[in-house]
């Protein structure tokens, strides 16, 4: 029989399985309520696991800034491909033309491409493209 973690309704992602401030408190409070009174907790084990904890939450919090400056970085320069010419990898080849305009409403920049017989591509991702000149 398998047994499920706590709270859990069967899916699970990366963020409901980080721990947070409130789960370190609770853990925290029952290692205090439950300690020998005889023995208690060493003050620098204490200290360290309460160091590691911060230092986690502030590792978190950093790699979210950093996935945010990633994404505003990319959609920055894109701005300058408008008007650029352009290699687009397509399912049928690669073909070229100019940068026209650019959608910054998703998660990541999407390009129109305009080529010279008059026909347009639209949503063309970054990744799709093969030179700029």
């Amino acid at each position: 029989m398998a047994i499920d973690a706590i709270g859990t309704t069967g899916t699970t992602n990366l963020q409901a399985n980080s721990m947070g401030m409130e789960d370190f408190l609770k853990i925290l409070l029952t290692q205090l309520t439950y300690q020998d009174p005889l023995k208690p907790m060493d003050n620098q084990q204490f200290m360290a696991q309460m160091a590691q904890f911060t230092s986690l939450e502030q590792t978190q919090q950093l790699n979210t800034k950093i996935a945010t400056l990633i994404s505003n970085q990319a959609a920055l320069q894109s701005v300058g491909l408008i008007g650029k010419t352009v290699d687009v990898a397509t399912s049928t080849g690669s073909v070229t033309g100019t940068v026209s305009a650019l959608s910054l409403s998703g998660d990541s920049p999407l390009l129109t491409v305009k080529m010279a017989s008059g026909a347009v591509l639209t949503d063309v991702s970054l990744s799709q493209l093969v030179a700029v000149r």
